[in-house]
């Protein structure tokens, strides 16, 4: 994962600067945020001047996936101390959570188990992170040297496709990756790359719909 990630940050560090960005906020920015899709989705509105409650809402939006991901990884890292877990969380990225959660489907239920599986996420969360952190510093610093003809992005995007539809493993996943789709292309007129927003709010709709809530499980009798 580690060149498609460099390509990727490479170029949301050129974008940074290209966007009117000076290089000290564009350097805060990729270490504080740490967030390819929504940096590049809050870029084009913070050149814009479009107003902060439009950047917070759809930057909000586009990450709103991790808030899916460290639910499902709670069981796995509540033994850890706070900081730990939020650094845990400030690592986390879309592919190493899917390969942490292909390696291991379960929680650990003793301490062997929680040292191997902490020491995978860590180590996957810290090279994406190294990784990222690297490239897109570069990007900041030769964004005047590197032109946009390269394609740098494109690398970033495979990966991000590859992540997509290895998650597209049911058919309401994919069903709701279509509707997402078709939704962003209906409404890509809308300014401020709103229609990332909309994509988001019609798949979620679409899931509330349809999808069939688990029922609570049937209360045993003594006598049972």
């Amino acid at each position: 994962m580690a060149p498609g990630l460099a390509a990727w940050g490479m170029m949301t560090g050129v974008a940074m600067v290209n966007s009117g960005m000076s290089a000290t906020e564009a350097v805060a920015m990729t270490l504080l945020v740490y967030a390819g899709s929504s940096q590049l989705a809050a870029i084009p509105l913070i050149a814009a001047s479009a107003p902060v409650w439009v950047i917070l809402a759809t930057s909000f939006c586009v990450n709103l996936r991790f808030v899916v991901f460290s639910a499902h990884l709670r069981s796995y890292v509540m033994h850890l101390p706070r900081p730990v877990r939020l650094l845990a969380g400030y690592l986390a990225t879309d592919m190493s959570y899917v390969l942490f959660v292909r390696r291991f489907p379960h929680p650990p239920v003793d301490s062997a188990e929680r040292q191997a599986q902490f020491a995978y996420l860590a180590g996957g969360g810290g090279l994406n992170w190294l990784s990222w952190q690297a490239a897109s510093l570069l990007g900041i610093a030769l964004a005047q040297w590197i032109p946009p003809q390269w394609g740098l992005g494109f690398a970033g995007i495979l990966a991000l496709i590859g992540v997509t539809c290895s998650l597209a493993s049911t058919p309401m996943r994919r069903v709701s990756a279509g509707v997402a789709g078709a939704a962003a292309v209906a409404a890509v007129a809308l300014p401020f790359n709103l229609n990332s927003v909309v994509a988001i709010a019609a798949a979620v709709a679409l899931c509330l719909l349809f999808e069939t809530p688990a029922r609570p499980p049937r209360p045993r009798h003594e006598n049972e």
